[in-house]
């Protein structure tokens, strides 16, 4: 691991792998809702807290941030 990167939870690992799935970019926002957003908010939270995502108006609305998105290429 290199100087200054970020060590991700297996929460937060996991958020990225849905960001994936869904194939989003920076600027593309993803939704988390019901059991999903439950069981991903502290993630979500520490993340845009990391500058990895960027809580959107929309509730439970996410987009990942360009940090986010390299991150998201080297976790999954």
């Amino acid at each position: 691991m290199e100087k200054g990167e970020t060590v991700l939870t297996e929460t937060e690992q996991s958020v990225l792998r849905t960001f994936r799935q869904y194939l989003i970019t920076p600027g593309q926002m993803l939704c988390f809702a019901g059991p999903n957003f439950k069981k991903y908010r502290t993630a979500l939270r520490n993340m845009t807290d990391k500058d990895l995502l960027i809580e959107e108006r929309f509730k439970g609305g996410y987009s990942l941030t360009d940090a986010g998105f390299a991150a998201m290429k080297e976790y999954t």
